[in-house]
């Protein structure tokens, strides 16, 4: 049995890597550090649209490729790999996905069209409630049939650079979802210095009127954020894989021809060990995200699959970060050179997914229940 990628993952693997590896460079990012401008290279998003490779995971009907999620896991990894500027995760993920699952026909013929040739950019607030249980939601009340929304989203990716947002809000005891215009009268924008420099906003809404045509979900929303959280949190474990990867192949590239008393610094016993478990490390987290990616895929339960990549991608990061800069010595914290973009991103992620010990916990807790053991 061949457990091996298919032809159309692999060219889609291979078109993407392409279209970064020309256009994504040292010097191009450079451009955004420091928050010097909007970490958004809309020149490369255009080329990935016209590429088609947001999209892959929509249907053809809606002018997407007709792929599923674990095409556009392997998609988020290499641009993991290139730590491209491009919205890919906000977009596709928090916005493209759980649009295409749960909206009625009018509003996906209405929206996703439009998004996947990228006249229109999507993104929602899911990302910041992926290290906790509960995340914080916007309150709403029934105004004839409008709903009025008032509270805070802590931290959504780029809000100020999208067309709509969608955001899950409390209706009493209900859950509904709702697409939001970011510059609609009411909503506030307050910019966030984010430590790898994506765009992020706080975003806070008072007195917000969603229209009804707007509302992706009036009650039983609950279904959508839980469905929506697992594929972000393995969608940032695909970055993480792409990043921690990179990061690697670097170290071992430099260690490779870096030379002290006549000898590659690889051939330092304490070196090979590092670069060796910094691999096992990478190949534990590639298994565990592909198994997630593959399981989410075909709908099926992988909420303890997603949880373990969220606990392999958190060490990871933190490993071979430290491993991958200890081995470059200097040069591993030198501006000059690109291994620092990929450490401030691995150690985002472990952040943003939540402590590997916090997540360790919730999955005994889960296996104590009798939860996930079969699924």
């Amino acid at each position: 049995m061949d457990f091996g990628f298919s032809e159309i993952q692999e060219e889609l693997r291979g078109l993407a890597r392409k279209i970064l590896d020309d256009a994504v460079s040292p010097a191009s990012l450079g451009a955004y550090d420091e928050y010097r401008a909007p970490r958004f290279d809309r020149a490369l998003w255009q080329t990935l649209l016209t590429a088609g490779l947001p999209a892959v995971a929509i249907a053809e009907e809606y002018g997407g490729m007709g792929l599923d999620f674990m095409e556009l896991g392997l998609f988020i990894e290499e641009l993991g790999r290139s730590v491209a500027p491009v919205p890919a995760l906000a977009h596709c993920v928090s916005g493209l996905l759980p649009l295409q699952k749960f909206a009625a026909a009018g509003l996906r013929e209405r929206v996703l069209p439009a998004a996947a040739r990228g006249e229109l950019l999507l993104t929602g607030d899911f990302w910041s409630g992926l290290s906790s249980a509960d995340p914080t939601r916007v309150q709403a009340r029934w105004q004839g049939d409008t709903l009025v929304l008032e509270g805070q989203c802590a931290m959504v990716p780029f809000a100020r650079e999208a067309d709509w947002m969608l955001l899950p809000v409390r209706v009493g005891g209900d859950t509904a979802v709702v697409l939001l215009d970011p510059r609609a009268p009411g909503v506030t924008l307050a910019d966030l210095q984010m430590t790898h420099f994506e765009p992020h906003c706080q975003v806070t809404l008072a007195g917000v009127v969603v229209p009804s045509a707007d509302m992706v979900m009036t009650r039983g929303g609950e279904a959508l954020l839980r469905w929506t959280r697992e594929r972000c949190a393995a969608a940032l474990c695909a970055q993480q894989l792409g990043a921690a990867d990179h990061a690697l192949r670097m170290a071992a590239g430099y260690t490779s021809e870096r030379r002290q008393f006549g000898v590659p610094i690889a051939t330092f016993q304490a070196v090979g060990h590092r670069m060796a478990d910094c691999y096992i490390d990478v190949e534990c987290l590639r298994l565990c995200t592909w198994q997630a990616l593959s399981l989410l895929s075909d709908e099926q339960a992988a909420t303890t699959e997603v949880q373990i990549a969220k606990i392999w991608a958190g060490d990871v990061g933190h490993r071979v970060s430290y491993a991958c800069q200890h081995v470059h010595g200097g040069t591993g914290i030198d501006r000059d050179y690109p291994l620092w973009r990929y450490c401030l991103w691995l150690r985002y992620n472990e952040m943003a997914l939540g402590s590997s010990g916090a997540q360790v916990a919730a999955l005994g807790r889960r296996l104590s229940a009798g939860e996930g053991l079969f699924n």
